[in-house]
């Protein structure tokens, strides 16, 4: 699995203290090692959690080893992201895009 510097793997076992119980909003990227367009979002949660750690956490759950926490969103496509605040989920958006489209969406909800 291709991971993105800097940017937190979560998993079944500590998705509820990592991403639920955070300060922060959380972008969670439900990724595969065997998804293409996943690798090509590494650069860009990379930078985005660069420039954004002071106002949004960024972390990647690896769908295939976290089945639980995959189902529990009924997550069907990867990448899925999904936006939580306050232990909610609070956007959700499918498939890669650019840094900037990416920041454009997350704009409402950091």
């Amino acid at each position: 699995m291709t991971r993105a510097t800097g940017v937190a793997d979560v998993t079944d076992a500590d998705f509820e203290t990592e991403v639920l119980g955070a300060e922060l909003p959380v972008l969670v990227e439900f990724t595969a090692g065997w998804c293409p367009p996943c690798r090509q979002m590494g650069p860009v949660l990379k930078a985005l959690a660069a420039e954004e750690g002071d106002r949004l956490k960024v972390v990647q759950l690896d769908v295939d080893s976290n089945p639980a926490t995959t189902n529990t969103y009924k997550v069907l496509s990867m990448p899925t992201f999904m936006v939580f605040r306050g232990g909610e989920p609070v956007k959700a958006m499918v498939g890669a895009r650019a840094k900037r489209k990416l920041l454009e969406e997350l704009a409402d909800v950091i």
